[in-house]
């Protein structure tokens, strides 16, 4: 087995078919399928089958892409840093961002850092932070914008920004609340939040069962822009953090109260694999996204 069998193997997996694949690798069909076939040989095991319109991996096959496609991700990295100079930086560089930093703050870094980096693609999956941070750990992600978690990860961990939760009202039609609102008057408000499932209702959870507070919230929705909408329209109020809501905040839709009593505060890190360094473009690509964080929260 060598670099191009695997390559080859990477791009019929991806492809799911010989034809995209061999022009995706510029080569002709049966010099695909001859190093497919070595590579069968050398395992001892069928890794693709065909279908009616393509070719789907075994079980076998699915096992040898998550194992290979972080070591080819590794080479890939290391040749573009060997070559890169910060001038003529080049190359492609793949992040993770909980949802309400790609609604916040994606469309205001991608524009500083492809002014300052025009030759390097990003490409970027927005996602809960437990998927974005399998997804670094299988090498298929370079780092990932995520909220801190409980406990020890096997990854690097790099503290971004912390930033308040705030509780989010209505300016037309919400109840009228005082600036300030303790945690223990949460539960008796018609609130809407995320699910369980959801990074910033973990945060939220977290602070509030520790002080013996129990949420529950009649309305349960992930998609964070829903929730502004919903919460504009009704009665309604939700709890998140302070940038996802600034604008709606400053264009006089929403109104903002600090939950005291305590605060509630979620933590932004930035996880990455511990055997796979950063490249310069990514390194760049997370400073900028830290500092549009910082400046649409008004910490910066």
């Amino acid at each position: 087995m060598d670099l191009k069998q695997i390559q080859y193997f990477i791009a019929l997996f991806e492809e799911g078919s010989v034809t995209r694949a061999a022009k995706r690798l510029n080569i002709v069909q049966p010099a695909l399928s001859m190093q497919i076939a070595k590579l069968e040989d050398e395992f001892g095991q069928k890794l693709f089958e065909r279908i009616p319109h393509g070719m789907a991996p075994t079980a076998a096959g699915r096992m040898m892409h998550r194992l290979f496609l972080p070591i080819v991700r590794d080479l890939a990295s290391a040749r573009q840093q060997m070559m890169q100079r910060e001038e003529h930086m080049a190359g492609r560089i793949t992040i993770g961002m909980v949802a309400s930093e790609t609604e916040s703050v994606l469309v205001g870094a991608l524009a500083r850092f492809n002014a300052s980096y025009p030759n390097v693609e990003v490409s970027v999956a927005d996602g809960f932070s437990t998927a974005l941070i399998n997804l670094v750990s299988a090498g298929q992600l370079d780092a990932a914008v995520v909220h801190r978690q409980r406990g020890r990860l096997a990854l690097q961990v790099q503290s971004l920004h912390d930033e308040e939760m705030v509780l989010v009202t209505s300016v037309a039609n919400g109840p009228e609340l005082p600036e300030s609102v303790e945690m223990a008057k949460l539960p008796g408000l018609e609130l809407v939040l995320p699910t369980k499932s959801h990074g910033l209702r973990v945060v939220l959870d977290t602070a509030t069962q520790a002080h013996d507070v129990t949420l529950a919230p009649k309305f349960e929705i992930d998609i964070l822009g829903t929730i502004v909408q919903f919460v504009e329209a009704t009665r309604f109020a939700t709890v998140l953090p302070r940038i996802v809501v600034q604008r709606a905040v400053e264009e006089g839709r929403l109104r903002m109260h600090t939950i005291v009593a305590p605060r509630i505060v979620r933590h932004l890190v930035c996880v990455s694999h511990p055997q796979r360094p950063l490249s310069t473009a990514t390194e760049a690509l997370i400073a900028i996204v830290t500092e549009e964080i910082k400046r649409v929260s008004g910490m910066a």
